[in-house]
């Protein structure tokens, strides 16, 4: 089933699409390209004009008592009691005195019971703890097989995480830029240049601190790192910067490729519990770059036979290239990796068939969960939306709940490896 209003975005975006005219075919190749990028970017503005007016930016919706109380790891009664003794924030009454809370009111009545939780703080508001050697965790989504849900993954880790309580930095690192898209940016209009990672991992006198780069969102405790097209002079400037290092012509000492996106994450680690990277369809500097920067990695597998073999692949080369740059000195522990099925149809033998040889093959490296496939998703997608930002009420309430607990399954099992990497109780 579809979302409720499908019908009145499909007319939307007729409507917007009307009265746009097709190019002149004698138009050389570059310009006939680039007028249909204009084309396209200027809809693609319109359309957010008109879905998250006045602002053309995304909000998050509240949610209900009983989402928050689930959320924190409470009773409803026992958040009904705070309100009435007036502790901690105050929710939005509504109609029937149904009470709402914003995502960032959730956080605040987790700091308020955390503080007089005692040991049971952790479980209110689970920060980590660096002086109980608790280090951030990046966890890098990675395959170079295009569809494989990456970004769906990343996006929703993100998200979920920092529902759950923790301070979570997302990091596009796609030139593509499916995950800032998802969260409300428009590349080729909110960006302006030197604002995504590379500029913190560029080699020369333009780079700039991570910290001035990253993004506030609309998800309190969830901050961006937002990527578009010139992620790509990465792939182009560290080739020359490998030969100036090996003739010697070097002005100054560089850190090599590998140790830049760590660096530059070190700089806000104080900031953060997790980074979730959305890495590239591709296995190239920046992809590299984020598994040398990963304490623990994410293998997206679409359970078909063409994927898997292209996944086999992805893996020589992978430990081939990781092989060199464990010889030039970089740090490859991962505290985790695992092998998440995406897109999953349980009632599809072949499927079924390949998710099993998978497990037979790799055992506990292979997620429990799997990510069902679910019109959920693409039904979210229309309105640039995550399962966790639409409401339960805008689906037939079976779809909604079968994508929406496959979801946060994995999400769990991940949250899960975490705490034990932090050597924390589950």
């Amino acid at each position: 089933m579809t979302l409720l209003n499908t019908a009145q975005t499909n007319r939307t975006v007729d409507a917007q699409l009307q009265g746009v005219s097709s190019l002149p075919v004698a138009l050389p190749a570059d310009r006939a390209i680039a007028a249909d990028a204009e084309m396209l970017s200027a809809q693609l503005q319109a359309m957010r004009n008109r879905l998250f007016p006045p602002t053309a930016q995304k909000t998050l919706r509240k949610f209900t008592s009983g989402e928050a109380a689930k959320l924190i790891g409470v009773s409803d009664g026992y958040l009904r009691q705070l309100s009435i003794a007036g502790e901690g924030p105050q929710p939005e009454t509504g109609s029937g005195g149904r009470r709402l809370y914003t995502l960032a009111e959730i956080n605040a009545l987790r700091r308020h019971l955390a503080e007089a939780g005692g040991a049971k703080a952790k479980t209110y508001l689970p920060h980590r703890d660096p002086s109980a050697n608790e280090h951030m965790q990046v966890i890098a989504v990675t395959n170079f097989k295009g569809g494989s849900g990456k970004t769906t993954t990343s996006a929703h880790l993100a998200q979920h995480l920092a529902m759950a309580g923790f301070r979570v930095l997302a990091v596009d690192l796609d030139p593509q830029a499916s995950m800032s898209a998802l969260f409300g940016y428009q590349p080729e209009l909110d960006l302006t240049g030197n604002d995504t990672l590379y500029g913190a991992i560029r080699y020369d006198g333009e780079r700039r601190l991570l910290r001035d780069i990253i993004c506030k969102t609309y998800f309190d405790g969830l901050d961006l790192i937002p990527g578009n097209l010139e992620l790509q002079e990465f792939e182009h400037t560290t080739p020359q910067m490998l030969a100036d290092r090996q003739h010697g012509t070097q002005s100054v000492e560089q850190q090599l490729f590998f140790a830049r996106v760590q660096a530059a994450l070190d700089t806000v680690a104080d900031d953060y519990d997790v980074v979730v990277i959305d890495c590239p369809p591709q296995l190239g500097f920046l992809t590299l770059s984020a598994l040398c920067a990963a304490t623990s990695v994410l293998v997206t597998v679409h359970p078909q036979m063409l994927d898997v073999a292209s996944m086999s692949q992805f893996l020589f080369m992978t430990a081939d290239l990781l092989a060199v740059v464990r010889e030039a000195g970089g740090d490859l522990n991962f505290d985790f990796m695992r092998y998440l099925i995406t897109r999953f149809e349980p009632n599809d033998a072949p499927q079924q068939q390949i998710a099993g040889f998978l497990r037979s093959l790799f055992g506990e490296r292979v997620l429990t969960n799997s990510v069902v496939k679910s019109t959920a998703f693409s039904d979210a997608g229309l309105t640039k939306q995550t399962l966790y930002e639409v409401s339960r009420d805008s689906f037939t309430r079976a779809t909604y709940d079968r994508a929406f607990e496959s979801l946060t399954s994995v999400n769990s099992e991940i949250q899960g490896l975490i705490f034990k990497a932090w050597n924390r109780p589950g």
